[in-house]
């Protein structure tokens, strides 16, 4: 993409505000966020930030490309206020696209979830039935519908991606988020600081883990495309808490187990792993960072750290 004028959802959060820095480098961005999960400290000067809700009528939406991250994007948040949920991730949804929409943009790119494919060992197609088992996964169900009456309806290209466990760690744009931030964030920045992390059951439950940075170049690519649909961004390659835990305990120089807690959740997802050969026919897009890099990467502040004293 390159001079457009963009506007990104969540812009203040922990993708948008990864996606907004990067797409700021050849193109006007404005980042619009309530700051209740973002702070406008993640974005670089070249982003313009809007103090604004996606379920207000002010919208600057005189754009040319709406990437629509803004959620609760969290179950609990979900399961703890089902109304708040359903207006941030519905009703603020379908406001964004139709006031978007109303001035002109056609193209949009907005984030879904894996979390409906449930716990899985084996890659998970986009083809393969899904069912919402909590507030959160039924309200990306309900956007990726609503997606669809846009396309269909008012012909605009509404692409629509399934995110697997996205992590940069608190060195990046992760910190704010605390408990909400991925686990190889959380899990780093305690054994960091000499603090054993609590992994569910026996540790041996699997993720997904792609790097913010390949997520912000594929929701790029499905601007770029114009795509409409449903399309996954993962690596195809699933890792166990246990095996991160070594990785990072291998970077840092530590040795510091975790510490094994029962599971508070029911309906725990124990397993995902990312089908993407729908998005890479595509766009061409593929992973750049594996999660060896990755945990590095995530690491790397607290090794300069210790440098530093």
């Amino acid at each position: 993409m390159h001079d457009q004028r963009v506007l990104v959802t969540g812009g203040a959060g922990f993708i948008g505000s990864n996606l907004a820095n990067y797409l700021a480098t050849d193109n006007d961005v404005i980042a619009v966020d309530d700051t209740y999960l973002g702070t406008p400290e993640n974005l670089s000067e070249s982003v313009e930030f809007v103090d604004a809700s996606v379920v207000d009528a002010d919208l600057p939406t005189d754009v040319d490309v709406l990437f629509h991250i803004a959620a609760l994007s969290s179950r609990n948040m979900h399961e703890e206020n089902p109304q708040r949920g359903c207006r941030v991730n519905v009703e603020g949804f379908v406001n964004t696209v139709e006031r978007v929409r109303n001035a002109g943009c056609d193209t949009v790119v907005y984030a879904s979830t894996s979390s409906i494919y449930g716990s899985r060992t084996e890659p998970s197609p986009e083809s393969m039935p899904v069912e919402a088992h909590t507030g959160y996964e039924a309200s990306k169900l309900a956007r990726e519908r609503y997606a669809e009456y846009y396309a269909n309806h008012h012909g605009m290209s509404m692409a629509g991606l399934r995110f697997f466990s996205v992590y940069q760690g608190f060195g990046g744009n992760e910190e704010h988020k605390g408990k909400y931030a991925n686990t190889v964030a959380q899990f780093a920045d305690a054994i960091a600081n000499g603090e054993a992390p609590e992994l569910f059951g026996d540790g041996s439950q699997t993720r997904d883990f792609t790097h913010v940075d390949d997520v912000a170049r594929a929701c790029e690519l499905a601007a770029d495309h114009e795509l409409t649909g449903i399309y996954n961004v993962g690596t195809e390659e699933a890792y166990s808490f246990n095996d991160m835990v070594g990785m990072i305990n291998d970077t840092l120089g530590t040795d510091i187990d975790p510490e094994y807690i029962e599971c508070p959740f029911d309906g725990y997802v124990h397993d995902t792993m990312a089908d993407i050969s729908k998005f890479h026919e595509a766009t061409g897009w593929v992973p750049e960072i594996g999660f060896e890099d990755g945990v590095e990467r995530v690491c790397e502040p607290y090794l300069d750290e210790s440098v530093d004293t």
